[in-house]
């Protein structure tokens, strides 16, 4: 049977008159940014520049208000596109506009524009909600941590979707504007410079602003009755601390663990070169939690790590991730080790300068004292699995990856190695075959076979990294002495940052490493 086959193509040529070719050629954009650990974190289809958060909490109830503003670029010719949020929506607009919006999955938001909104435009999505964090849980657990005297939000991989709508993922990082209204008396802490503060009708509103690209779960907020104390640094930059007035015992030793932050800044500029953001400090809220995060120019740390005492160590490793984790992240959960290999070693270094221990000497103490059977050794560093995502091989091997590093290129390039690459990657993202690349490109050497091995490669190597100068092996190969003589005597201090991203939800991304 014939049929005209003209009838469809005339159909396409009337709607064309119509509707703009980009309208026509609009489709949704991708519920997730493509990383391998969590496919539904992240959005395809638009960039974000900025987000504006306009907050307003109630401690008593937990009951968070929000107005967010973002301000994006279509990356595609858009008919839809998703944001990872939690909370209940009230209203979305689109470029002004009302949008339609419905939920799906445990975090989509997905945005429905009046119309579609053509490749490379402008994109403000502002959007209106409220709802009580501790009260929204995802797969079973929940990222907001209520205390006696308010909430916080500090998470890793994700906690935006408990208190801002956002493209949830490394990959798109974006300056903060974070402005909060709490009950006077009470404090509300985030990132960067508090730009001004002022009371109306028993309401204080704090304004944050985080003016350097910043990756979501970085983002952090604080609301309780804190204690503050403000400095600068030799060079200008503010620094402002803050500790819960309920910190109990740990509060000595937290105090002078983070009181060092500008010097232990300071010491980092020297090994990474200059400090990548507008501010600095660190805060304590009187949380259960054991782990401290890297949250950007504000580390959030537990009192429980200052239970045994000061530990300026754990202040080292979330200083150092400001340049290895923050203003370098990285492009995929995958390459974890280009933030945690870098935090640990630095950790190292820090007990070198302080003369508890070599790095060489961590070293030999982390290979003697991790038996070949010991499951440790089967986690690869440069791809754990997202169930092994924060598991102490990816800190500890991970740290002796870089020690091989240091003992196959020699001091001089290897400090050059540490120093230029946060410059060269700044505020951007890496891989690990990134850095890989750039190590090869500053000493000169083949280093992939280093890094296979001790990055890649499941089980125990043969020989530990070990300087050439003590061995007649060829490069490449590593010897260690079969048992170090003493433990050095940072390790304890080290070690118990062990559990410094330990996670209270395990079952969720299969986080934590059993410490």
């Amino acid at each position: 049977m014939h049929r005209k086959v003209i009838a469809p193509s005339v159909l396409a040529a009337s709607l064309l008159l119509v509707i703009p070719a980009s309208a026509a050629s609009a489709g949704p954009g991708a519920p997730g940014i493509g990383d391998s650990y969590y496919p539904a974190s992240g959005n395809g289809g638009y960039d974000v520049s900025h987000y504006d958060l306009r907050l307003q909490y109630q401690p008593k109830t937990d009951l968070l208000t929000g107005t967010a503003t973002l301000l994006a670029t279509a990356k595609q010719d858009l008919s839809r596109f998703n944001l990872d949020f939690g909370l209940k929506v009230s209203e979305v607009r689109v470029n002004g506009i009302k949008a339609k919006f419905a939920t799906s999955g445990t975090q989509e938001l997905e945005v429905t524009p009046a119309a579609p909104v053509a490749k490379n435009k402008p994109l403000t999505v502002v959007v209106k909600y409220a709802g009580k964090p501790s009260e929204l849980k995802v797969d079973g657990w929940t990222a907001w941590h209520r205390t006696p005297d308010g909430g916080v939000a500090a998470q890793e991989p994700d906690s935006a979707i408990w208190w801002f709508p956002s493209n949830d993922h490394p990959l798109d990082k974006a300056t903060f504007d974070v402005s909060v209204n709490v009950p006077d008396g009470t404090q509300a802490i985030s990132n960067g410079v508090l730009q001004s503060q002022n009371s109306r009708l028993g309401w204080t509103r704090y304004n944050w602003r985080s003016n350097k690209p910043q990756a979501t779960y970085l983002a952090t907020l604080a609301i309780g009755k804190f204690d503050i104390t403000t400095d600068k640094t030799a060079s200008g930059l503010p620094i402002l601390n803050a500790y819960s007035k309920d910190l109990g015992d740990n509060d000595g030793a937290a105090r002078a663990s983070i009181e060092r932050t500008g010097e232990v800044a300071e010491w980092l500029e020297g090994v990474f070169g200059p400090y990548p953001f507008n501010a600095l400090g660190g805060y304590v809220p009187n949380v259960t939690s054991g782990y401290a995060l890297e949250t950007q120019t504000r580390p959030f740390y537990s009192p429980r790590q200052f239970a045994n005492g000061a530990n300026v160590s754990v202040v080292v490793h979330e200083l150092a991730h400001q340049w290895y984790g923050d203003s370098v992240s990285v492009d995929n959960w995958k390459d974890i080790w280009v933030n945690e290999g870098f935090a640990r070693y630095s950790q190292w270094l820090w007990s070198e300068k302080e003369g508890e221990g070599t790095a060489q000497e961590l070293a030999d103490w982390v290979y003697a004292t991790r038996p070949a059977e010991d499951p440790f050794w089967q986690v690869k560093p440069g791809d754990p699995g997202a169930e092994n995502q924060f598991h102490a091989a990816v800190y500890d091997r991970g740290a002796l990856a870089v020690q091989a590093l240091r003992n196959e290129v020699g001091d001089r390039k290897f400090f050059e190695i540490l120093k230029g690459w946060p410059t060269e990657r700044k505020y951007g993202n890496a891989k690990v075959g990134d850095f890989v690349r750039y190590a090869e490109r500053i000493s000169g050497k083949p280093l992939t076979a280093l890094f296979d091995t001790w990055l890649y490669t499941a089980g125990k190597p043969a020989t530990g990294p070990v300087p050439k100068t003590l061995t007649a092996k060829p490069r490449g190969a590593f010897s260690a002495p079969a048992k170090p003589a003493a433990e050095p005597r940072s390790w304890k201090k080290i070690a118990a940052t062990d559990t410094v991203h330990e996670r209270e939800h395990e079952h969720e991304h299969g986080h934590g490493h059993g410490h």
